[in-house]
């Protein structure tokens, strides 16, 4: 599940001088929203975080050797038949995705309890993750791998576990792989991949063509950004599969198949994401990710696909801190470049 975490007034200012940006030849605009989410507050979480990183110039070819690595520590797991795409996370339980089915399972026990079950051959093709808020889970949906990439928004009452609305993103800017809730918005990606599928000759979107954007609350696009090369390295011919807001108010991302999740954080300028820290996470396979909400004693549930298992990690977020980075000076007579 999401955590919420209030922004710095100077961060809301410098998001909000970032201007969007669509990809070059994208499709058409989505269509208006169907899904009006519920906004709801979450209390700041207390993260005191050890002394800064070294001074770095703001480098958008930032290498994975400039980033510290940290380690979770599994806490518990959980078999889970349907751990195939990814995890959403309730107070009381936790939904393990599967492409066509999502699983509600008992926390306190693992019991498997209901699930939703689209039909073959049906609208349901490709479920990757899910985010519950206010009751609801939202999953994020695709035609993935087919061609050209479709997506949308799937909601679910979180109690039954039947669909009660949808959102269709229609052809856009790619595969939608993952969906969360902080700061009064919606965040999401949409992947695409250097993978060349079968029956197709080119590559499915290219990687490199991946974004991460914040949607106001009928899912309509305001800002996007990028993800490092040197993530989109790690993700070889695949691409971002999960995400989710931590605790500590930074962004967790995750790929297709690494056990690690890459910490970033949105830039005060720029369209590229800034890269603080990776946490590795023995036992996943990359993969849907979420955080629970239970503030300072919050932990990062991801799922095993080779083991059909959901794991949740202890995460030593208190331990990342942002590093002092260089974005520009303002020089005076004599100081000028030229």
């Amino acid at each position: 599940m999401l955590f919420r975490s209030k922004v710095s007034a100077a961060l809301v200012a410098a998001l909000a001088a970032i201007a969007l940006g669509a990809l070059p030849g994208s499709a058409q605009a989505p269509p208006p929203g169907s899904v009006v989410a519920q906004a709801h507050t979450r209390a700041d979480a207390s993260a005191s975080a050890l002394p800064a990183q070294p001074d770095r110039a703001a480098d958008p070819q930032v290498d994975a050797e400039d980033v510290p690595t940290l380690d979770g520590t599994a806490v518990r797991s959980y078999d889970a038949f349907d751990a195939n795409q990814g995890v959403a996370i309730g107070k009381r339980h936790f939904y393990a995705v599967n492409n066509r089915t999502i699983t509600k399972h008992d926390r306190s026990t693992g019991e498997a309890l209901l699930q939703f079950a689209g039909v073959e051959d049906g609208p349901i093709e490709h479920l990757d993750s899910g985010v519950v808020v206010n009751r609801k889970l939202y999953a994020a949906h695709s035609n993935y791998p087919e061609w050209p990439m479709e997506s949308s928004i799937e909601v679910f009452n979180a109690r039954t576990m039947r669909p009660i609305d949808t959102h269709s993103f229609g052809i856009y800017r790619g595969s939608l792989t993952w969906l969360d809730r902080h700061d009064g918005a919606w965040w999401a990606a949409f992947a695409n991949y250097d993978k060349v599928q079968e029956g197709q000759t080119e590559p499915y979107g290219k990687t490199y063509n991946t974004q991460v954007v914040k949607m106001d609350n009928a899912f309509q696009v305001v800002q996007s950004w990028t993800i490092p090369k040197a993530i989109l390295d790690k993700f070889d011919l695949m691409s971002n599969s999960g995400g989710s807001w931590g605790p500590d108010g930074r962004l967790y991302l995750t790929g297709h198949d690494l056990p690690e999740a890459y910490v970033m954080k949105v830039p005060r300028a720029g369209a590229e994401l800034e890269w603080i820290a990776t946490v590795r996470l023995p036992g996943i396979e990359g993969q849907g990710i979420a955080w629970d909400n239970a503030r300072s004693k919050s932990t990062l549930w991801g799922i095993s696909r080779e083991n059909s298992k959901v794991i949740n990690y202890s995460i030593p977020f208190r331990s990342i801190s942002d590093p002092e980075t260089l974005y520009w000076e303002v020089l005076g007579p004599g100081e000028f470049e030229q």
